[in-house]
């Protein structure tokens, strides 16, 4: 699983790159910002994030059973209804586009009143509510992709489901580098572009759920779909709407982030996009994949000693994860600057565009070990089928993300790159973005606190060692000195050069550190895994 969602992640990365080099923090970028980010959180809430919780322990528990076609028709049934909704939602949102953008995007509104004035080129609600009609078909196929997932992930296999989003993101890439280089889309102020990486999307969706289809049928000896009063369905269905709440909180707060961007100044959209791209990776790869992981292990154990067993692989996950992203908080606050540099600057992207994504990353940081912290305990409390609670505690997430983000977001706009930064005063970027982001960041730990309180109800035993996480946190900031000074000594170079070797020489005197320490068996479980990849 961890070579195929690095894989698949890394592809991202190349996605986003390209994407940058094209849009940059501009109008364009905020349209493909929410055409790509809406459909995608659709995708996760109904997709990955709660099918899985809803379908995996039901699934796994038919199929540790004796009658396995009874899994199966499971299976088929819960695909039925998938079908049904997304076919439901798809003609919605095509044939209501308009109004749905209006709603979700209200600062796009305005951009008919600034085209005609001359202000702004581009209007973004007309050119979203088209990408909108392209993109939320591809939204179906990758919800039926994380299905294939689930069914995938309940049998033990993993690397094919995490790594298949590569065609997703390769159609895209080919089709804004074609369009873009080889047929100048950018001619026509980038429609061409941002347009062809919709049909892009669309495309990589069918090769996303086609490289599973194969897979899962031979899993399950067909694909028929079946009646939805098939056993199991009413109590999957039952689990999903608490997991919408409890796994989308991340996905939903981000989305409520875009929606207030776009009350704010343009490109502050596209600012967001470009920092949590970066942001999300490391709490998908750190944080989400151990939940995945957990999730039909903790299944799996059995009533007369699930208390202990289940604390055990609690603290084993949660150690194991805090010993990755205790490097990954540090890193991204020290050294973010060089990797926005690396990923993003080129073309449109210029030196504006890299600070004011820069400390948009920096404030999301803060958030990192908390979000990941929150998934982990979120697969502790649907394995007991608890999906209650931490479906209040992402609600009230959500809203104090949207509370504090609109009031620091509003508050910060107020100032320019230019009034901070004297060398870009002719820069026209607000710095609202920054204040939505540690609005969201804040939000996060209120989502980890309450779960940290509810969960010891089911299992008094689990306590989290935050002392791991403060030395951890330490030896990070420790390993930061040799790496700063080579940053030093590599300041005027290219960021080609610089940031591939600050972190190389950052990640090996973190592992030389904890090698020195007690978490040589967390750093030896790293590379063992490393070297299987």
């Amino acid at each position: 699983m961890a070579a195929g969602l690095l894989t698949s992640r890394i592809s991202g990365l190349v996605r986003t790159r390209v994407l940058a080099h094209f849009f940059g923090v501009s109008v364009l970028g905020d349209v493909w910002a929410f055409a790509s980010r809406g459909p995608n959180v659709i995708q996760n809430l109904l997709g990955e994030q709660s099918l899985s919780a809803a379908f995996i322990p039901v699934y796994v528990r038919k199929l540790l059973g004796e009658d396995k076609e009874e899994a199966h028709r499971f299976a088929g049934a819960i695909l039925a209804l998938l079908i049904a909704v997304l076919t439901v939602v798809v003609v919605s949102a095509v044939l209501l586009a308009d109004p749905f953008v209006r709603l979700l995007m209200p600062g796009f509104a305005a951009d008919a009143a600034a085209v005609a004035d001359g202000t702004q080129s581009i209007d973004r609600l007309e050119l979203a509510i088209v990408a909108v009609r392209i993109m939320f078909p591809s939204m179906a196929l990758l919800v039926l992709s994380a299905w294939c997932l689930g069914v995938l992930n309940s049998h033990g296999s993993f690397f094919l489901a995490y790594v298949a989003p590569v065609g997703w993101n390769a159609a895209i890439i080919g089709a804004v580098l074609w369009t873009g280089l080889v047929l100048s889309g950018e001619a026509d102020g980038g429609r061409s572009l941002l347009l062809a990486s919709c049909w892009g999307a669309l495309g990589g969706a069918f090769l996303q759920l086609g490289v599973q289809l194969p897979v899962v049928w031979r899993l399950l000896g067909s694909l028929r779909l079946r009646s939805m009063r098939t056993p199991g369905v009413a109590e999957s269905v039952r689990l999903f709407f608490p997991a919408l709440a409890g796994r989308g909180a991340l996905q939903l707060s981000s989305w409520a982030d875009l929606a207030i961007a776009s009350l704010l100044a343009t490109g502050s959209v596209a600012a967001l996009l470009w920092a949590q791209s970066l942001y999300l990776l490391p709490v998908a790869l750190f944080g989400s994949s151990f939940a995945i992981v957990e999730l039909p292990a903790l299944s799996r154990i059995a009533d007369s000693d699930r208390e202990e067993k289940s604390v055990l692989a609690l603290l084993s996950a949660f150690r194991r994860m805090t010993f990755l992203m205790a490097p990954t908080l540090v890193g991204t606050i020290a050294f973010g600057y060089l990797v926005v540099g690396v990923l993003y600057r080129s073309g449109e992207f210029g030196q504006d565009d890299h600070l004011l994504v820069y400390l948009v990353l920096c404030a999301y940081a803060p958030g990192l070990l908390s979000s990941a912290a929150s998934s982990l305990l979120q697969s502790g409390f649907f394995a007991l089928q608890d999906t209650r609670r931490p479906a209040r505690a992402a609600v009230l997430r959500v809203s104090v993300s949207i509370v504090l983000g609109a009031l620091f977001g509003l508050i910060v706009n107020r100032l320019s790159i230019g009034s901070v930064f004297e060398e870009l005063a002719s820069s026209p970027l607000r710095l609202g973005a920054v204040g939505l982001a540690f609005g969201s960041a804040i939000a996060a730990w209120v989502e980890l606190l309450l779960l940290l309180r509810w969960l010891p109800d089911q299992l008094p035993g689990l306590r989290l060692p935050w002392s791991d996480v403060g030395l951890l946190v330490g030896l990070a900031v420790l390993a930061c000195l040799p790496a700063g000074l080579v940053w030093w000594g590599l300041w005027n170079a290219s960021y080609l050069i610089s940031a591939p070797l600050v972190l190389a020489v950052f990640v090996v005197g973190y592992g030389l550190l904890c090698r020195q320490g007690r978490y040589r068996g967390e750093l030896d479980v790293v590379l063992r895994l490393i070297r299987r990849a």
